[in-house]
């Protein structure tokens, strides 16, 4: 059975209108997709620190201990929450592994900002027997980096998770004299 000449008529604009809508529908997804919810780099903004706990024992052995209070606040600028398993950060001193600071689970929620506070213990039997240590020492800055990846997942809309990674890299720069301590951070993302 033919349908009317109407009905076809209808037909044609309702499939049109249909498509042009699906059409519509699309170019507005892949426009938010590459500007809005473009995945976006995480700030890190550390916040001033000090040395505390300085010990340095010239004999019997040359010693030196010292504790570094590293507070920083990580800013999130997606549109998705990133949790993040327990992780350790390593602090260099010219490719020499210095301390190791732990870092425990957490999320940093959506368009957020997460704290975090943690202590690094530095015993410096392996700094004082770099050969560059007495030469900075002198010179009254030790220059250290620290090294982070975070594992973990990014969560958007709280339905649509992603394996996501995030690799931070900070110079710490330690004055000798007045023990304040510089810190510039980075940080990159990948999904």
């Amino acid at each position: 059975m033919a349908l009317p000449r109407r009905s076809k008529r209808n037909l044609k604009i309702c499939c049109g209108a249909s498509a042009v809508g699906l059409i519509i529908l699309v170019v507005v997804s892949v426009t938010l997709v590459f500007t809005v919810f473009k995945p976006k780099d995480p700030l890190i903004k550390p916040l001033p620190a000090k040395l505390e706990n300085v010990q340095f024992q010239l004999f019997p052995t040359l010693s030196l201990n010292a504790t570094m209070g590293i507070n920083a606040t990580i800013y999130n600028r997606n549109y998705g929450g990133f949790q993040f398993k327990n992780s350790t950060t390593f602090v260099d001193y010219r490719g020499m592994n210095i301390a190791a600071i732990p870092l425990e689970e957490g999320s940093v929620p959506a368009r957020g900002k997460l704290n975090i506070s943690t202590i690094a213990n530095i015993t410096a039997e392996k700094l004082v027997t770099s050969p560059y240590f007495w030469q900075d020492f002198g010179s009254g800055r030790l220059n250290f980096t620290s090294t982070a990846n975070l594992h973990g997942k990014a969560v958007v809309l709280n339905v649509f998770k992603f394996d996501a990674k995030v690799f931070s890299t900070c110079d710490i720069s330690v004055q000798v004299l007045s023990q304040e301590v510089d810190v510039d951070c980075t940080a990159k993302l990948k999904l």
